[in-house]
């Protein structure tokens, strides 16, 4: 027995998130739907013209997101990452330590430096923008990873945003090869359109022969594979994940389950912010596979909690949304 259904590597950040109207961007040289890498001044210029009486603060990164949603419905994870010795850092471990997510950060042992923060910005339209300084995240390393939770695990999760930085590939590599060695299934996400169309030879370096599980929307699968229509895409991607996972926002997801294709349906909501619905949908969808749930049964979990998400403000469920939608699964 595993003492983790997955262990997670990736970015620290501590999200803030607000409401913004589109001539926000334009007024502030944004480019809206994108995750933007800024520096901490440029950062801070923006936080200068929010109002942040308003904004809601939570620990956050995509793979963070994720392996809270793996608890939250009733799973054990673990979290690999970095934060600084500030008050942000403090709050981040917190914050985690009450998601009930083991972890590799120790207080008496944090470095000096910034945590990451990252300003989600959401139009009235649900779609979510970010601008994110990295902060000493952007150190993450080799030496950041826990092997001793990897090779307890029956799931490796790895966040794709980690490519940007030469330290952070290598970290997915030894990562990634550290849990095939030792028979521990990986899963990896390609986390955002900009990633896969900047960075798309880094994912092709971390991939390798093949992941077991892949995470991507329907942009990233095209962009990834370079076909115009996800039929195409779909099958190019067989080649690269043995297992797979293509969400669709509105028109619910595509799975294939190493055999064939599971169309997953939609669940009717009103959208109003869509920031964390990947994460969600991963996070339940890897509590499923590892709980016992068919891909079929994991999908429509992941359905269920990703609607959930994009129909209130902010990237996370509350303890007793989680039972509830388990519930409605399993009456």
């Amino acid at each position: 027995m595993k003492k983790y259904d997955v262990t997670g590597i990736g970015n620290a950040l501590v999200d803030i998130e607000f409401k913004v109207k589109d001539q926000f961007f334009l007024d502030n040289a944004v480019e809206k739907g994108l995750m933007t890498l800024v520096d901490e001044e440029r950062q801070n210029a923006l936080m200068k013209v929010i109002n942040t009486a308003e904004a809601k603060k939570q620990c956050g990164g995509s793979a963070a997101n994720t392996v809270i949603a793996v608890s939250q419905f009733g799973g054990k994870s673990y979290y690999s990452c970095k934060v600084a010795n500030d008050e942000l850092g403090k709050f981040f471990m917190d914050d985690m330590k009450e998601a009930g997510v083991d972890n590799n950060l120790n207080p008496d042992k944090l470095e000096e430096g910034i945590t990451g923060k990252c300003l989600v910005m959401v139009t009235e339209d649900a779609e979510r923008t970010m601008n994110t300084f990295l902060g000493i995240t952007q150190t993450y390393s080799v030496a950041d990873v826990n092997e001793a939770a990897i090779k307890d695990s029956k799931y490796l999760y790895i966040e794709g945003y980690l490519v940007t930085s030469e330290n952070g590939k290598a970290a997915m590599r030894h990562a990634k090869k550290l849990a095939e060695e030792n028979g521990v299934k990986v899963a990896m996400t390609f986390s955002d359109p900009a990633m896969v169309k900047y960075f798309k030879p880094a994912f092709d370096d971390v991939i390798g022969h093949s992941v077991d599980m892949l995470f991507a929307n329907e942009e990233e699968a095209m962009l990834y594979t370079g076909k115009d229509n996800l039929l195409e895409a779909r099958e190019e991607l067989k080649k690269v994940a043995k297992h797979f996972v293509i969400t669709q926002g509105k028109n619910g997801a595509m799975i294939f389950d190493g055999d064939t294709f599971i169309d997953i349906e939609p669940y009717q909501t009103t959208a109003i912010d869509s920031n964390g619905a990947g994460d969600m949908f991963a996070g339940a969808f890897m509590y499923g596979i590892t709980n016992g749930h068919s891909y079929a049964s994991s999908g429509k979990l992941a359905s269920m909690a990703s609607s959930k998400i994009v129909s209130q403000f902010g990237p996370r469920l509350k303890w007793h949304e989680a039972k509830e939608i388990l519930a409605r699964l399993n009456p």
